[in-house]
């Protein structure tokens, strides 16, 4: 497997196995994938500054073992960052990775990170994130053009505020809707309860499609509408993030006309992008994840 040395803005980086197949249903390669986040970086990074990196590793491609990382790996080289965050469970700090620049990018894919999810609040303040965010997840029966209709009704009920939300897919099953804080007033303890009450409310309204509670048995026709994530202790998947699925989909920003064409037409596939296809979007279209 080859393996090298690459310079990243004055960074050494040692890359292995470029030729390593991560995705074996479409031969998508290390180097290939290590090439799309050089490519997407300049939107994606936006996403990813200052926030504690999550790493979702699978270091023999989406086929092989995985595990969740939270703590930064002590061998990192001495110029990633880390956000040292005190957890009671462990009695200790937890260093997590930071994200500010390419080559910590890159280093971080190289370990196997296909997927990279952040948190929602900067490393500054662990406390008050930067925007209150639902993921909406299909329960048995259900797809991505239900949680497409759902996501159409939480945009509704921001826009009565006068509050802009954004919209991407997970790069999985479903899609996210997030709602930007940008004086970042508001605690964890403001905007959780915000969104289980939003969640309870889109429930009572269509109580047949909708479930906001979490246990599996209630969800089978219904879409989740999943509040749980605005906590500091979760992670959502970053926009642009590639995901370890059976093929290399991105969670991907959208245009709320995109949905709602994709939904008039009856077409799921409108709304599933892979790595070639976000270069392209983005080419054309820039960053539709970012406010101003």
């Amino acid at each position: 497997m080859a393996t090298g040395q690459l310079e990243v803005g004055g960074r050494q980086l040692n890359i292995r196995n470029l030729e390593r197949v991560v995705f074996p249903r479409t031969g998508t390669t290390k180097g290939e994938l290590l090439d799309y986040y050089v490519r997407v970086a300049d939107v994606m990074l936006p996403h990813l500054r200052e926030r504690q990196l999550h790493m979702h590793r699978y270091p023999e491609g989406v086929e092989g073992p995985r595990f969740w990382q939270k703590a930064c790996p002590e061998h990192r080289p001495d110029w990633v960052e880390v956000a040292p965050v005190w957890s009671r469970d462990k009695d200790a700090y937890i260093d997590y990775c930071v994200v500010n620049e390419l080559a910590t990018l890159l280093w971080a894919v190289n370990l196997g990170s296909i997927e990279l999810h952040t948190s929602l609040h900067l490393r500054d303040d662990l406390h008050r994130p930067t925007a209150l965010a639902f993921d909406l997840d299909p329960g048995e029966g259900m797809g991505v053009l239900d949680c497409g209709e759902v996501a159409l009704g939480l945009r509704e009920l921001f826009l009565q505020t006068d509050q802009e939300a954004f919209l991407k897919t997970s790069g999985s099953k479903g899609l996210q809707v997030y709602v930007p804080m940008p004086s970042r007033e508001l605690t964890y303890e403001d905007t959780k309860p915000m969104a289980k009450a939003v969640a309870e409310m889109l429930e009572s309204e269509r109580p047949q499609a909708v479930v906001s509670r979490m246990a599996k048995s209630l969800r089978a026709g219904r879409v989740l509408v999943d509040w749980s994530q605005n906590t500091e202790h979760k992670s959502m998947v970053c926009a642009y993030s590639v995901r370890a699925k059976e093929r290399p989909t991105v969670s991907t920003p959208l245009r709320w006309s995109e949905l709602e064409e994709a939904i008039d037409a009856g077409d799921p596939h409108r709304l599933v992008f892979e790595m070639g296809d976000v270069l392209e979007r983005v080419a054309e279209l820039g960053d539709l994840f970012r406010a101003g």
